[in-house]
């Protein structure tokens, strides 16, 4: 049996490799003309993956599908029991059996994960584990496909500028700010009053922006990682 040297390396603690980070996207999901379909997807895996080289705690990848509220419809989601069942419990048993893993940091960057809020409790206590889900970048960004995501976009190389002026016809992308997902609209106060936010101030893309959202949300993330930590820091 080898003895692994959990003290090496740069990291918080030595304690921090029993938490691991779980990016959760939507991979399958339309975002207008200047961002690509896994958008969420890739904007979660950098958050997640930026967190766990600051700090030393496992990088789990990410689930390969995401869960959607019924009366959006701008992608390909599977429904919560399948995200839950077929997705995201294996992956934390995997961790737990082979990494020792024993907390876990969800990093959500999908605003239809939402609903596994309320599966969260029950997931613990079957798998024994201790579970944050950090939504700060969907709580910061703005309307879907607009400024916070084409700002963010810019900075990870996933934004395409020479399309901006496309990206903002909302009859052949409605689903730039929800604008023209009328059920979704229609159902929810929170999709509408996002929808007349873009309505009202359009697009722009700003890199400074951008990379202050990407800040802000890995330093929330870094958090929920110590608070996870049996030990305070300075920061």
């Amino acid at each position: 049996m080898v003895n692994l040297n959990y003290e090496s390396g740069k990291i918080i603690s030595s304690k921090v490799h029993e938490i691991g980070i779980l990016a959760i996207g939507s991979p399958l999901e339309n975002h207008g003309a200047s961002l690509p379909i896994d958008t969420d997807s890739k904007i979660a895996s950098y958050l997640a993956l930026e967190s766990s080289l600051e700090t030393g705690a496992q990088f789990l990848g990410i689930l390969y599908a995401g869960t959607e509220f019924d009366y959006v419809k701008h992608g390909i989601h599977v429904s919560i029991k399948t995200l839950i069942e077929t997705h995201l419990k294996p992956t934390l048993k995997l961790a737990k059996e082979n990494l020792n893993i024993k907390k876990v940091v969800l990093v959500n960057g999908h605003g239809g994960n939402l609903l596994l809020n309320e599966y969260i409790a029950t997931i613990e206590n079957e798998l024994n584990l201790e579970i944050i889900i950090n939504n700060k970048v969907i709580e910061e960004e703005g309307p879907h496909a607009g400024s916070g995501e084409l700002s963010m976009g810019a900075i990870l190389g996933l934004t395409d500028s020479t399309r901006l002026k496309e990206h903002c016809n909302i009859t052949k992308y409605p689903e730039v700010g929800m604008v023209g997902l009328k059920e979704a609209r229609d159902k929810n106060s929170e999709i509408d009053n996002s929808a007349k936010e873009l309505e009202k101030g359009g697009v722009t893309l700003d890199p400074i922006y951008g990379q202050s959202l990407l800040d802000k949300s890995i330093q929330s993330i870094i958090q929920d990682i110590k608070s996870l930590l049996d030990e305070e820091y300075d920061d």
